[in-house]
């Protein structure tokens, strides 16, 4: 079922309305649909490289907006919609520990989802459930999928058809590399500040199997 999904939505980048496609797998991806609407825009900046960013700005906005879907789903109707969600996606074991990375290392947990296979849409509903700043959400969503959408974009602006190869074989391990290491530092300078204010230790959100240890 999941390949025929896979295979139904690669189909769309012949599609006349391509771009409205992409913008909407990109939407729905961040919310509740199980295929990353990465591939798709591949395969249209192959085929047209000189609209490679655009379609990167398009994909990053309209993921950014079905990122503030799952807040709100999350945030308002997580026990009517968000629960069910949740676990058809088969993410219900995670949910608790995403709750806890979110409460404790806010911006970084969604920025790291966001640039990362981890997926996007259990850290959307997640952050609308904690009640995460919107603002702060919001700016951490923008700058996750920013970079993984845009590199691919300028890649592909500026060296055309010949950077698929890279893209597929190195993309998502360059990619999360850097944003590790960013949010490594992040947490770093977050954790030296607890250090030296004397805060006690909040734990480690891996132990957090329910809700109820948070």
């Amino acid at each position: 079922m999941l390949r025929g999904l896979y295979d139904w939505t690669m189909a769309k980048a012949a599609h006349p309305k391509a771009e409205w496609w992409l913008a909407f797998f990109a939407f729905v991806e961040s919310s509740f649909f199980p295929i990353p609407p990465h591939p798709l825009l591949g395969l249209m900046c192959l085929a047209e490289p000189r609209k490679a960013i655009r379609f990167a700005l398009v994909c990053t906005a309209f993921s950014v907006l079905g990122g503030l879907f799952g807040y709100l789903i999350g945030y308002f109707l997580y026990e009517a919609v968000g629960e069910a969600m949740i676990g058809a996606l088969g993410l219900s074991d995670s949910f608790p520990q995403a709750a806890c990375y979110i409460r404790e290392q806010g911006a970084a947990a969604v920025f790291l989802a966001a640039g990362t296979p981890i997926p996007f849409k259990l850290m959307t509903i997640t952050a609308g459930f904690v009640e995460m700043h919107l603002v702060t959400f919001l700016l951490a969503a923008i700058a996750g999928r920013g970079l993984i959408f845009m590199v691919v974009g300028v890649l592909f602006r500026l060296f055309g058809a010949p950077i698929k190869a890279f893209i597929d074989k190195y993309l998502v391990m360059v990619t999360s590399a850097f944003v590790v290491l960013v949010v490594g530092g992040f947490l770093a300078i977050t954790q030296l500040a607890h250090d030296e204010s004397g805060e006690a230790d909040t734990g480690s959100c891996a132990a957090v199997t329910s809700l109820d240890d948070l």
